[in-house]
């Protein structure tokens, strides 16, 4: 029989939506779509309203709860399968992140049929009875800094940011400071630890490494809201979690793989067909730990994850040399646009990682554009030092209000200067 300690009651009351002054017009939104005109179709109607970076919600405000001393007693009923007693534990405890359920498990505030477990990956089973005392937060290791922020969208609950390239999401050997989080600090005040853990959840190409420490109450505590993570080198948007509560049903969007992402990317080479579904699983290169690869069948034995992805040919550049190309996620892996374009045979531009080399765009852009237009898409490849990979739309439930909200931002300039010189240097080959 379910029981769980009485928390205090929510109070609801309406809060204005904020947005920084340093949202794009809508006259930059113009621009952009003057120079994308496939693209700007494509982001409307994904995203549903005309004013992309304006939102009309006016959601409500829900306090911030600690949640510490709560307490589950309950019954396992029958289950399917294996079932992890983190997962089960979350799935019956509201605004609760998963990685506090798990730092409650290892502190021994977990039993099961009077028996304490400190095993997260503890599989229960029907008839089990489970005790559970939620754990208090711990402290932040991550500090505040002024670092300026592109703030697409503000309210109580949640931050939805422009990330730009080039700068890391959360704090991470080799880089304490000078992180997004770091920069939202000195913005908002954040959930004090409620990173989602990833040793089961989603990974991809936002979200948290295998080989990222989650099992340790130190990465959960420099993750402060972080829902998900885009790459270093990829630009774009990413939302933030402000409590605990937006935390946890943000987090649970993502794996039910409700949240939308959508991404554009210049490739090398265009892909055949022009759009279609790749499924193919990704799981960590045996050759390169740094990276990831698609590796056909491997599912069943272990090595790689379920992995979906579909994409569009937006447009074909330089003679066939490149293409814009809209990304679809079906599921979230580690690096899963950059592991299914290297499959496809068009790693991504600029990604030295996966194969997108200056080499690579130097042999098909020779048969195709004068020498003068190569020498100045290498420089700019040079310049960028990065795979050409923005997140474009995204959309998701908003956590208090229930309503979806989607939000879409332009490429920032140096990813459309490529576009445009590509798109100059070469016969346009347009896609019906």
């Amino acid at each position: 029989m379910l029981s769980i300690s009485q928390v205090p009651s929510f109070s609801l009351t309406t809060v204005k939506s904020l947005r920084s002054p340093s949202s794009p017009s809508s006259s930059s939104l113009s621009i952009f779509f003057s120079f994308f005109p496939k693209v700007s179709r494509f982001v409307i109607a994904s995203s549903g309203f005309s004013n992309l970076v304006e939102c009309t919600t006016t959601p409500e405000t829900i306090p911030r709860v600690n949640n510490a001393g709560l307490k589950l007693e309950d019954t396992v009923e029958s289950v399917n399968g294996k079932i992890r007693l983190d997962s089960w534990i979350s799935s019956r405890v509201n605004g609760v992140s998963r990685a506090r359920v798990q730092s409650s498990i290892r502190l021994g505030l977990v039993t099961v049929n009077g028996r304490i477990i400190d095993k997260v990956s503890h599989n229960v089973k029907s008839g089990d009875e489970v005790n559970c005392i939620i754990s208090e937060l711990q402290p932040l290791k991550a500090e505040a800094e002024d670092i300026p922020l592109d703030i697409v969208y503000e309210d109580k609950h949640v931050l939805v940011v422009n990330k730009p390239a080039y700068m890391v999401v959360h704090p991470a050997p080799g880089n304490p400071n000078g992180t997004l989080v770091n920069g939202i600090l000195h913005h908002c005040s954040l959930p004090l630890c409620v990173a989602y853990s990833n040793q089961e959840d989603d990974s991809d190409e936002e979200t948290f490494s295998d080989d990222d420490d989650d099992s340790s109450s130190y990465a959960a505590s420099v993750r402060p809201g972080i829902v998900h993570r885009l790459d270093k080198g990829t630009s774009g948007l990413l939302v933030v979690a402000k409590d605990e509560h937006s935390h946890a049903h943000l987090a649970e969007q993502f794996k039910l793989h409700t949240i939308e992402r959508v991404y554009i990317s210049l490739t090398s080479g265009v892909p055949s067909p022009s759009q279609g579904r790749i499924e193919v699983p990704i799981g960590r290169d045996s050759n390169n730990r740094i990276r990831m690869a698609a590796i056909p069948g491997s599912l069943s034995r272990g090595r790689a994850r379920h992995a979906a992805s579909r994409y569009k040919v937006i447009e074909t550049l330089a003679g066939g040399a490149s293409a814009l190309v809209e990304w679809r996620l079906e599921t979230g892996r580690t690096h899963q646009i950059r592991a299914h374009a290297k499959y496809m045979g068009i790693p991504l531009l600029g990604d030295e990682v996966y194969g997108g080399t200056k080499s690579v765009a130097l042999s098909l852009l020779q048969k195709r554009v004068s020498r003068s237009d190569q020498e100045q898409i290498l420089e700019l490849l040079t310049k960028m030092d990065r795979p050409c990979l923005h997140a474009i739309v995204l959309g998701f439930e908003h956590p208090c209000t229930g309503e979806v909200v989607r939000f879409s931002c332009p490429p920032p300039p140096d990813l459309a200067e490529i576009v445009g010189l590509l798109r100059r240097s070469g016969k346009k080959d347009k896609v019906k």
